[in-house]
Order: structure tokens, then C-alpha cells, then sequence
């Protein structure tokens, strides 16, 4: 028991220091913490496919869905890394390409540009280049559409700006004070 307190007080201390010589040089800690946030935001986009799912996937129907999302064919990459530990499971790139352009079928249209943009969202620029004028000019209208509500809702708040029922619930307080 009194060993694991020793190892653990000295590991601890360790760890102190380390941290310490990290943080007084301020361009490597900002530059851990970006790291860190970008690892950490990626996690949140990716889909996750379990060790049955590598195995057994349709991929064709994987690429169709990666189509109607608009994703790139570099995605096709998060797959064969996921299912790399998996024994026997080696997704199919083809059937998921063929797949993902049924699916960019759907998504290259100029009413899901339209929706996107009123809704948004980004447009991703994974379609074919002939009749992408047309693309553009809906996923802009809608894009108009969408920064003109938003506007116009921010305008039409009861304080918009930014006084308002604070975190606790208070109204309007000119200076801060509670009068």
C-alpha cells in the first residue's frame, strides 16, 4: 500500500512538472489545447461503425446514405480505418462509390441546395461540375432566406441587444445593479 502512495505522489509530481514546463511556454500549450479540440471535434462527425456493422454492411446502401449527406469520397477513408482490427471485414470502396453517386443523385438537386441553404447548413462541393450555375444560385437564395429570418427574429426579440431575462431570471439592469 505504501508503495502505490509513493508511486502515485511521484507520477503526480512528475505530471506537475511537466505541466508547468508546458505552460510557460505559451505557444505549445495553445497549440496542445487546439490539437486537442480538433481531435476532440472530429469525434462528433464521424459515424462509428461497430465490428458486426464492418462485417456485415451493405455498402453500397452506406454510400447511397454518404451521398444524400454530401460527403466526399475521401470519407470512404474513416471506414477502412474502423474496420481495420476487424478480422475478415474489408469494406467494398466500389459498391460504396456506387452507392455514394445514387446518393449524390438525390443530393445535387436544386431543391436540397435551396433547403440547405434556407435551413444553414453548409453546401458541400461534391457535385458534378455541369449545371452547378444553377446549384449555386438555390443554395445562395436559400442561404438569403435563412440570414434574412435570422436576422429579422434577432430584431424582433424583446432585447435584442442583449438585455434580457439574465441566467437567474432577471429583467433589465441598466449598470449591473439590482435597482
Amino acid at each position: 500500500m505504501n508503495y502505490h502512495l509513493k508511486r502515485n505522489s511521484s507520477t503526480a509530481s512528475q505530471v506537475s512538472k511537466c505541466v508547468g514546463k508546458i505552460m510557460r511556454k505559451p505557444r505549445l500549450a495553445i497549440s496542445l489545447m487546439g490539437a486537442a479540440l480538433f481531435t476532440l471535434s472530429g469525434c462528433a462527425t464521424t459515424q462509428n461503425l461497430t465490428p458486426e456493422q464492418c462485417q456485415s454492411s451493405n455498402w453500397q446502401e452506406v454510400g447511397y446514405a454518404d451521398g444524400i449527406r454530401g460527403r466526399s469520397g475521401a470519407y470512404f477513408g474513416h471506414y477502412t480505418n474502423q474496420c481495420a482490427s476487424v478480422v475478415g471485414a474489408t469494406p467494398n470502396r466500389v459498391l460504396w462509390e456506387q452507392g455514394r453517386q445514387q446518393g449524390l443523385k438525390n443530393y445535387c438537386t436544386e431543391l436540397n441546395a435551396y433547403k440547405l441553404g434556407r435551413e444553414g447548413y453548409d453546401w458541400q462541393p461534391v457535385c458534378p461540375l455541369e449545371g452547378i450555375e444553377k446549384l449555386e444560385e438555390a443554395y445562395s437564395q436559400g442561404r438569403y432566406y435563412y440570414i434574412r429570418q435570422r436576422d429579422l427574429d434577432y430584431l424582433r426579440s424583446p432585447y435584442p441587444f442583449g438585455y434580457g431575462s439574465g441566467r437567474l431570471g432577471y429583467g433589465y439592469r441598466p449598470f449591473g445593479y439590482g435597482w
